[in-house]
């Protein structure tokens, strides 16, 4: 079984903006291989953060350095002048799969309601770019987003929830997830399973996410059910984050793991790691 990180981040300087990223100034590529080698995970998809803004290079030269382990989720500022043509351009940049953006403040929070980024969806969909994000208060205007527009690839983070910026822990960090099930009637909506030990106030395996996890199977089912760790922010090991999934989930079928562990995601951002370690 071929394991693949949904959400990792790398930067060389500079401390998380996110408190609940370990406080270093450096989470390096190969302090990121050494420990996936450890773990059993063999690639992953970088999200370059925000305080470092040589995170982006730092990015490229891991995809140069380790060829086939690493691809990128990147973004650009939705307020440039050139947007369009940088939707249109995105992924001809070596390893670049889609666009993530966090929608969990103003103004991208309101910006999912008002109609501002039609713009955005609809070349996304054209060009065929997947997004992803984080937008918990804003679950139905991303079911109005997939709805009409139905060849766009759009997933959600972190189980649909906050990931590391709430400090809310198991039922109380999930009252999310009515909504998000409503979702899975879109074929175009995906869910990264990413970080949820993290939202567990007790020690490995994390059962109280068990059966939101559950739920997310049984709706969007292995083929739009993503593994990954966002990995600085987690209590425990990458094994651990590994092994919460394929050891301690017996309702999870085995020929299932296969998706849901690195299959799936790759099939859905179009990550043929084959051609990159060409």
């Amino acid at each position: 079984m071929r394991i693949v990180d949904a959400q990792i981040h790398l930067w060389g300087s500079g401390l998380p903006s996110n408190m609940a990223h370990r406080q270093l100034t450096s989470f390096t590529t190969e302090e990121a291989v050494g420990l996936m080698d450890k773990a059993g995970v063999d690639a992953a998809v970088i999200h370059p953060p925000g305080w470092d803004p040589n995170s982006t290079e730092m990015a490229f030269k891991a995809l140069r350095d380790f060829p086939g382990r690493f691809a990128i989720l990147g973004a650009f500022p939705l307020s440039s002048p050139d947007k369009h043509a940088l939707v249109e351009k995105w992924r001809s940049q070596p390893g670049m799969l889609g666009l993530r953006y966090g929608f969990l403040q103003e103004p991208m929070r309101g910006w999912l309601a008002d109609g501002t980024l039609d713009w955005l969806w609809a070349a996304a969909e054209r060009v065929g770019v997947p997004i992803a994000m984080l937008a918990t208060d804003s679950l139905p205007h991303i079911g109005r987003i997939a709805e009409r527009h139905p060849g766009l690839r759009l997933t959600l983070d972190h189980l649909g929830g906050r990931g590391g910026t709430t400090t809310l822990k198991d039922d109380a960090a999930m009252e999310h997830m009515p909504a998000l099930i409503k979702l899975a009637q879109h074929p175009n909506v995906a869910v990264k399973a990413t970080g949820a030990p993290g939202y567990c106030s007790g020690p490995y395996p994390f059962t109280t996410m068990h059966t939101y996890l559950r739920q997310i199977y049984d709706a969007f089912g292995p083929a739009r059910m993503f593994w990954g760790t966002d990995i600085t922010k987690m209590p425990c090991s990458w094994r651990q984050c590994v092994t919460m999934f394929t050891e301690e989930l017996p309702w999870l079928p085995e020929r299932d793991k296969h998706l849901v562990m690195g299959q799936a995601v790759c099939a859905w951002w179009g990550w043929n790691q084959m051609e990159d370690r060409a």
